[in-house]
């Protein structure tokens, strides 16, 4: 599907190696996005997360994508939206843009590549969407301790298995895990990704299990209370 759309904007992803899905999606919704806050998307792909924020009342959002196509892409998704004038794509890599910055941000949120020493696709755009090679995990914790605001928060969505690894490199850099929500898509399921909260205040660590679907294409009452906001299916208009 080249064009996925929502309640109140649109994502073409035609060109972009990461498509939407229900993770990412969810991820964004549940986002800790307050009235006026600035926000900075790394990794921002099709502008999916970026859109989220700016109806979820982000005062302004700047977008950092490295890929030609997902940038353009992303360019574009903003310039149909509601919120055009509140997004910013910036075609660049994070560790070039993060030098210059001239601002902090309340939130820093990213879907980063997350895959370690992984088995790769033919395709190579789609390699560095999903592989860390431009970006480890150290890389992006150093990036976040020089861009994020003192009362600011990180919120990352990671693989289960590697959050014990990175909260460990964030502790080192002032960074507290404060919330883990592991994705189960069914009860039965394991959790594959975890959506993680850090703070530079320490806090009392909350996990906890989110499921997404109670069957085939049956959303549980929690995901739907998150999803509701922007998922067409869920549009009183329909």
């Amino acid at each position: 599907m080249s064009v996925f759309n929502f309640q109140q904007f649109s994502v073409q992803q035609q060109q972009s190696a990461m498509k939407v899905c229900t993770d990412s999606v969810l991820f964004g919704a549940m986002a800790p996005v307050n009235e006026g806050d600035r926000v900075l998307d790394i990794g921002a792909g099709t502008g999916l997360l970026s859109l989220m924020a700016a109806q979820l009342g982000a005062a302004s959002v700047t977008a950092v994508e490295l890929a030609e196509e997902a940038y353009r892409e992303c360019g574009i998704n903003f310039g149909a939206s509601p919120w055009a004038d509140r997004l910013e794509a910036v075609h660049q890599d994070i560790q070039s843009f993060h030098l210059k910055a001239g601002q902090s941000y309340d939130l820093v949120i990213s879907n980063p590549p997350f895959f370690e020493n992984h088995f790769r696709s033919g395709d190579p755009f789609r390699n560095i969407a999903r592989h860390n090679d431009r970006l480890c995990y150290a890389d992006l914790i150093e990036i976040a301790d020089r861009l994020v605001s003192p009362q600011g928060l990180l919120c990352l969505l990671m693989p289960v298995h590697a959050v014990a690894k990175l909260a460990a490199i964030a502790l080192a850099s002032g960074f507290y895990l404060v919330r883990q929500t592991d994705y189960h898509g069914y009860a039965h399921n394991g959790a594959k990704v975890a959506a993680l909260i850090f703070s530079r205040m320490d806090a009392d660590f909350v996990k906890e299990r989110l499921t997404i679907y109670e069957s085939t294409g049956v959303y549980t009452r929690t995901s739907e209370q998150y999803l509701s906001p922007f998922l067409l299916r869920f549009s009183k208009d329909r």
